[in-house]
């Protein structure tokens, strides 16, 4: 089989030293044709610089999962603007464009996904998250089976906690729709080889998603309303609208750090968009029944879970972040 040209889309924002480690992972795999599209999300730390100074030889990347190598270095790469809309370089191995606004994980993931399709001609686009570590042969049985089926559209690894490196975080997810709420499938289970079979999910995670290019000229890119969470399910479900299937590889494996950009319902940001984002998600997905249903238990919680978060984790910002969330959800 032919290789497929893949681009990569990895979006930072303030983590370069994540970054950095996720891209010498993936500029070690076993697959040659592809290239990585990395959108910078107005980061206020030193990230251009740093992932400058990596591109160029200059900062060695430490990792329990590989060992650094000099020998390609420096990338073949080059750094433009959001702006730059005519930029028609397309034989860099590594392209960087600087966001000169925090426009969140959807649209920022979109500015790289129109990149790739205007200039680089990609047959697959992948969303990689930039605090994760892929296997040297993660790729090809993703692509493989992309290759086999045509209506096979989103592809996912397995993914493995980065901390934790045989237990699992995900191999694909299950909507809750009284709840709202994605529900990991094998998650926190050591890994004994019981997710060895390609399965459709409800949705695969978006910290690594493999996607057709057709399916993004039939389907559309990520919803920007969304800034953060949801967006990925949100594509998966308007795919399975026009007939595409998502399907799990157990081949494939990537390690996962975590929330290090949204925090979760832990930190104001996270807490802030899985709260609004459930209303916006259920008012344009849930059926009649399921939707009342979640309201009535979001009346029910909405003075338990804000006491419970802020005591438990003993910031008292987030009750009303919790309400702000849920203000503008419903409105």
């Amino acid at each position: 089989m032919s290789l497929p040209r893949v681009v990569i889309v990895i979006l930072n924002w303030n983590g370069w030293k994540d970054t950095i480690e996720c891209l010498e992972s993936v500029f070690q795999i076993e697959y040659s044709n592809f290239k990585i599209v990395l959108v910078d999300n107005n980061s206020t730390d030193d990230s251009i610089k740093k992932i400058n100074e990596y591109a160029e030889g200059k900062l060695k990347v430490e990792s329990n999962f590989f060992e650094y190598s000099a020998g390609n270095k420096p990338l073949n790469y080059q750094i433009i603007k959001k702006s730059d809309n005519n930029c028609t370089v397309s034989d860099k191995q590594l392209t960087i464009i600087i966001n000169d606004s925090n426009d969140g994980f959807a649209e920022g993931n979109n500015i790289g996904l129109r990149y790739a399709l205007k200039h680089l001609d990609p047959k697959y686009l992948l969303l990689l998250n930039n605090d994760t570590v892929v296997d040297k042969f993660f790729l090809y049985p993703m692509i493989k089976e992309g290759e086999t089926h045509e209506k096979i559209g989103l592809l996912g690894p397995k993914i493995y906690y980065y901390d934790d490196p045989e237990v699992i975080w995900c191999v694909g997810g299950k909507i809750d729709w009284k709840f709202a709420r994605g529900l990991h499938v094998g998650n926190k289970e050591l890994d004994h080889g019981q997710y060895q079979v390609k399965t459709h999910f409800d949705y695969i995670s978006g910290a690594a998603l493999l996607i057709k290019k057709e399916l993004l000229e039939n389907v559309g890119l990520l919803d920007k309303k969304y800034f953060l969470y949801f967006e990925e399910v949100d594509l998966e479900l308007k795919a399975a609208l026009k007939g595409y299937k998502n399907m799990y590889i157990p081949q494939s494996k990537i390690w996962h750090k975590v929330s290090r950009s949204g925090g979760g319902i832990s930190k104001e940001v996270g807490l802030y968009y899985i709260t609004r984002n459930r209303w916006i998600f259920m008012k344009k997905w849930a059926k009649a029944v399921d939707f009342l249903i979640f309201v009535m238990i979001q009346i029910l919680m909405a003075i338990i879970i804000p006491i419970y978060l802020s005591i438990y984790y003993n910031n008292k910002k987030l009750f009303l972040t919790y309400y702000r969330g849920l203000r503008d959800g419903i409105f």
